[in-house]
């Protein structure tokens, strides 16, 4: 019988968010293991893999939070999405954590959330709920049809307080952030988002 109290992690490790509207906050990452969307940009394709994750005991997590004494956890991936955070954040909670999800948006919501960030992906779009719960969209600009597709995905939300997010993606930085600049500067609804514990080789 599966242990509901076990979750499947790649890592977790203590360090500075590095991009987003929470940029430069210090925060306990969580990496869930398991992804199916595949993205070309990818930077942790190790999640693809199902032999390198753990099944980690949800309240041990959560003691070494507390040991370090910081309030926020990160969850990201992969697509954490893809498992069922009832129980996760019922634990967090009760021990006063505040909870930040990265995700595609691509698989049903579960838990409970404090800041929600979805990256959009073309092979496996968000559902709708996403585009009216999530506090912040981030779009990944890899070349230029990723800014047509960042306008489908603005023209379906129902947040008007969601704050809009193009990102130049790191392997070809120098001609991402041409695009992403010059694509703002038009269209000033977005901001840019750049990977802040890249430039600052931030583990």
């Amino acid at each position: 019988m599966e242990d509901i109290n076990k979750i499947p992690i790649l890592e977790e490790f203590y360090s500075i968010q590095g991009e987003g509207a929470n940029s430069g906050k210090a925060t306990y990452f969580v990496r869930f293991g398991g992804c199916d969307l595949a993205c070309r940009w990818c930077d942790a394709k190790e999640t693809w893999y199902p032999e390198n994750y753990q099944y980690i005991d949800i309240n041990s997590i959560i003691n070494r939070v507390k040991q370090i004494n910081i309030d926020t956890i990160l969850v990201t991936g992969g697509e954490p999405l893809q498992y069922n955070f009832n129980d996760f954040c019922k634990i967090a909670k009760e021990n006063n954590i505040k909870l930040f999800l990265e995700t595609s948006g691509a698989y049903d919501i579960s838990g409970c959330w404090d800041w929600i960030c979805i990256s959009p992906k073309r092979q496996k779009p968000p559902k709708e709920i996403f585009y009216k719960i999530a506090n912040e969209m981030k779009i990944v600009v890899y070349e230029p049809e990723d800014l047509i597709w960042a306008e489908e995905c603005a023209a379906k939300i129902k947040n008007e307080n969601m704050i809009l997010y193009l990102q130049p993606e790191w392997s070809r930085f120098h001609e991402s952030k041409i695009i992403t600049i010059d694509y703002i500067k038009k269209n000033p609804k977005w901001k840019i988002s750049v990977q802040i514990h890249k430039f600052l080789r931030i583990p």
